[in-house]
């Protein structure tokens, strides 16, 4: 464990409290949002809202992470999301919260988020050696799914019952507690100077984390396909909630309940997180990766298929542990393949191609359920996470386990236009 180092433990524990003010916002804004209307098109949105500052800022956050102090940058994200918060909340104190400010808030919370987690993927590196990269991201993914799922969404579902304006006040004290537990990592945290160079313009910087990007065949595939699947997931979960919980609901769940499935999942996450090494040992990093989303894509059936609070909760419990797997794996990846001069960028780079179409898919997910009804964009959403799966199977044939256990060649990017 030491291994591991001071500032690795510094970074796991401001993320184990930031995630746990996550899991509350994440679950808790939706169940309000249920609230307000039953309509799938403005449910849908507060997906869209917390999603839509990727598609917007993750280019930016990435070049911002290569020229800034990392930690700095965490600090002051976790620092605005506490006050745009305590407005929140004192403003649902005082009855003043409609659906509109509740979407302004999530929005405003998500424009952090990508400034937040795009420095501390990049800051890690700079905590422990390559080696134990796969290590420290199972933990961090833990202690995530912890916070997200295991006691977050509970919590969220408690609250929304009890004290709405909760939602955003127990958030906003979790998150200002992150970012001083980040004032223990000792140090520079900044990337090498000859990243940042002589003061070019940001637009620059951006370029060159496309173009490193798109040059590299595996993260330029991984990003496709992860980007398929997630709008698909927005789409999904967007209008999930409906699908769940209130009484005209087809699994019948109270928000309790909805927080008990968000539960399950934590208990699946925990689980994957440290299975992940030896699981990828006997399959390879390939195989347990194509595995892993193929069979959390087809679990999306079952909800549709047999829905009962009886088959969703263990659905749930496989779904963290397919879905920690994959996250360690990606990232870790990332992680090995990217210059860590250029971490910040091309991390962002490929989460904006990976998490930029999943307002897209919210919104989309939102209209058709109005228009074509809930079953059909569930069952539409898990048929094109099947194919985003077959599409990287079919491009990564037997190359896959290669690329991903070999030192990588880095790509000449130095006459890409």
């Amino acid at each position: 464990m030491n291994r591991l180092g001071r500032a690795f433990w510094f970074l796991w524990s401001s993320t184990a409290l930031s995630n746990l003010a996550d899991g509350v916002l994440r679950v808790g804004a939706p169940l309000l949002a249920v609230s307000m209307t039953r309509s799938p098109t403005l449910v849908s949105l507060a997906g869209a809202a917390a999603t839509a500052p990727w598609l917007l800022l993750a280019l930016h956050a990435g070049a911002v992470a290569d020229r800034a102090d990392r930690r700095r940058v965490m600090t002051l994200a976790n620092a605005a999301r506490t006050a745009v918060l305590a407005v929140a909340a004192l403003l649902a104190a005082a009855g003043l919260l409609n659906l509109w400010t509740l979407l302004a808030v999530i929005f405003a919370a998500g424009v952090s988020e990508v400034f937040a987690d795009t420095s501390a993927q990049s800051v890690l590196p700079m905590t422990v050696s390559k080696d134990d990269l796969t290590r420290a991201n199972a933990r961090i993914v833990g202690v995530q799914t912890v916070g997200n799922d295991f006691v977050g969404a509970p919590l969220a579902g408690l609250l929304a019952g009890l004290l709405p304006a909760a939602l955003f006040g127990a958030p906003a004290l979790l998150y200002a507690a992150a970012a001083l537990l980040l004032t223990g990592m000792a140090g520079s945290f900044r990337a090498a100077p000859a990243a940042s160079g002589p003061r070019r313009p940001l637009r620059a910087d951006i370029a060159e984390a496309l173009r490193y990007l798109w040059a590299h065949r595996l993260l330029r595939r991984l990003a496709i396909s992860a980007g398929m699947m997630n709008m698909a997931n927005a789409g999904y979960f967007a209008v999930f909630v409906l699908w769940a919980v209130g009484d005209g609901s087809r699994i019948g769940l109270d928000p309790s309940g909805y927080g008990l499935m968000m539960t399950a999942f934590a208990v699946g996450a925990v689980l994957g997180s440290p299975l992940t090494g030896p699981v990828t040992r006997l399959a390879g990093e390939a195989g347990t990766l194509v595995g892993a989303w193929l069979i959390s894509s087809l679990l999306l059936l079952v909800p549709v298929l047999v829905p009962s609070p009886w088959a969703l909760y263990p659905v749930a419990v496989v779904w963290g542990v397919t879905g920690a797997a994959a996250n360690v794996l990606v990232v870790s990846v990332r992680q090995r393949l990217i210059p860590g001069e250029l971490l910040g960028r091309v991390n962002s780079a490929y989460r904006l191609v990976g998490m930029g179409g999943m307002p897209v898919g919210a919104a989309l997910g939102g209209l058709a359920g109005d228009l074509f009804g809930l079953a059909a964009v569930l069952a539409g959403a898990a048929g094109l996470c099947l194919v985003a799966v077959a599409l990287v199977w079919r491009a990564l044939p037997g190359r896959i386990s290669a690329a991903l256990t070999s030192e990588p060649t880095l790509p000449d990017i130095s006459r890409s236009r």
